[in-house]
């Protein structure tokens, strides 16, 4: 007797096979799953895909996020972080009134200052030099993950230096690692409609190649929930993964949901869970030659934090302690967790929590 099996699932279970053998997903695959409603047998490929990798371990670190400027010469659609130079709210610290602030909200503990802003025309590229000056001075043991690739090709911009010419400035001022923000979705199309007026697709990957070529690793990060298409999502999660074949420099990818301008912007304004977490578990399933995938807690909230931890997420980031471009632009979510609330989240989720540096190594293991 012949039994029929329906398209779908004799698809799904092709993915599957290729995700157990070790075969790299294409891009239809991915886009496939994003079009199945299967949730559950994605997120549960995605664990089994994580759990190989990372075993039962969720890393976090006691971090601090950073914002030397708001002022910026870019008018991206979605940003509500950026102000004109003065506009009420805008500001530009100097590298002691940042210490000053630092020393007002800092805790014992933070391994990492995590530093973006706007690409503030008005001051010139050494003041960004400087300003990490200030913080590697004052913080020495603290790692400076900071700027963007969008910030780096600014920085070439109004210097007249190469990135790698920046970038050396930059690490010998105290930088160690870059942030992975100026991604956004990787479609010079959809820069165009977005009106991301900084760096393109290919400069924002040159940068990364330049950094990783130089010996720096870096993080790397895909805004998705507003004008994109699936295709669009996969096709980024390819270029990244290709220039990770090529320079095996990045640490970590981290999906980050689309927040709406408005704070009070309902439910229908926003991604859904189920967009959220089947987002994570296909970047798991995509990006096969990436340790880790970030579950981002400022945009997709702690508890569906710990949800994704068993679909495909091995980071659940860190203490951040103010956290402001998400919230400019409506996160309803908390600015900052402490490390016991990380810990209680990760322990929830039947996980081990590990805390780490900004490069994945251990510093201690919550058994």
């Amino acid at each position: 007797m012949f039994i029929a099996v329906p398209t779908e699932q004799k698809r799904m279970q092709e993915i599957i096979d290729k995700v157990r053998n070790g075969q790299r997903l294409t891009l239809e695959d991915g886009v496939f799953l994003y079009e199945s409603d299967d949730l559950l047998t994605i997120g549960q490929l995605a664990n089994e895909a994580n759990l190989r990798k990372n075993g039962n371990k969720v890393y976090f670190i006691e971090n601090m996020s950073l914002y030397f400027t708001n002022v910026c010469e870019a008018h991206c659609a979605f940003c509500n972080f950026r102000k004109d130079e003065g506009e009420a709210g805008s500001y530009t610290l100097t590298g002691e009134q940042m210490i000053e602030y630092v020393e007002q909200h800092i805790h014992p503990g933070v391994r990492e200052f995590h530093i973006v802003g706007g690409h503030n025309q008005h001051v010139p590229f050494q003041y960004y030099v400087d300003s990490l000056k200030a913080l590697h001075k004052q913080y020495p043991d603290v790692t400076l993950k900071a700027y963007t690739a969008a910030e780096i090709d600014f920085f070439s911009r109004i210097s007249g230096l190469t990135y790698k010419e920046v970038l050396q400035e930059l690490m010998n001022a105290g930088l160690k690692s870059l942030t992975g923000g100026g991604a956004e979705i990787l479609s010079d199309q959809y820069r165009k409609k977005m009106r991301v007026t900084k760096a393109d697709v290919s400069q924002y990957l040159d940068v990364h190649r330049t950094a990783h070529n130089l010996g720096l690793k870096t993080h790397t990060t895909m805004l998705y929930g507003s004008i994109e298409s699936k295709e669009d999502r996969v096709r980024h999660m390819i270029q990244i993964r290709e220039l990770q074949d090529e320079t095996n420099g990045f640490l970590v990818f981290i999906p980050l949901s689309m927040q709406p301008i408005n704070p009070k912007a309902g439910i229908r304004r926003r991604n859904s869970a189920f967009e959220d977490l089947k987002t994570i578990a296909i970047s798991r399933l995509m990006l096969d030659n990436f340790q880790h995938i970030k579950a981002y807690f400022i945009n997709i909230g702690t508890q569906l934090t710990q949800v994704a931890l068993t679909m495909g997420a091995s980071d659940a980031h860190g203490t951040i302690v103010k956290e402001r471009i998400s919230h400019a632009a409506g996160a309803l979510t908390p600015e900052g967790i402490t490390r016991e609330d990380l810990i209680w989240l990760i322990k929830g989720a039947g996980r081990v929590p590990v805390e780490r540096d900004t490069f994945y190594n251990e510093v201690k293991i919550y058994e």
